[in-house]
């Protein structure tokens, strides 16, 4: 039977080699038809501590490692916090010139 793979956000990485990561599903209301977002949360085996708060990743099912950790992340893209401000920093340098652009034109 295939292993079920999510992605999500790690929203903390206090505990040791275990991570908490968000995913989030849109579904639709089975009443109104509106596209409402679900989100849950959960815990996810960390082997080396290296994932940050941020960092988008893709998390496996797993034999259960505790009571309430039975995911283990498999890998995903690495954008921690101080990654995360540079990208801000260049959005907000990008928006910036564009407002130039347009004044002087």
């Amino acid at each position: 039977m295939p292993r079920r793979v999510l992605e999500g956000k790690v929203v903390s990485n206090k505990c040791n080699k275990t991570v908490t990561v968000l995913v989030e599903r849109k579904v639709r209301d089975p009443l109104y038809g509106k596209i409402i977002r679900r989100s849950a949360k959960y815990a996810a085996h960390d082997e080396n501590n290296q994932w940050q708060i941020g960092d988008l990743v893709s998390i496996e099912e797993c034999r259960p490692m505790s009571k309430s950790k039975t995911w283990r992340v498999t890998g995903g893209k690495a954008m921690g916090e101080s990654q995360a401000k540079t990208v801000d920093e260049a959005d907000s340098k990008k928006k910036a010139t564009v407002k130039k652009v347009k004044k002087e034109g």
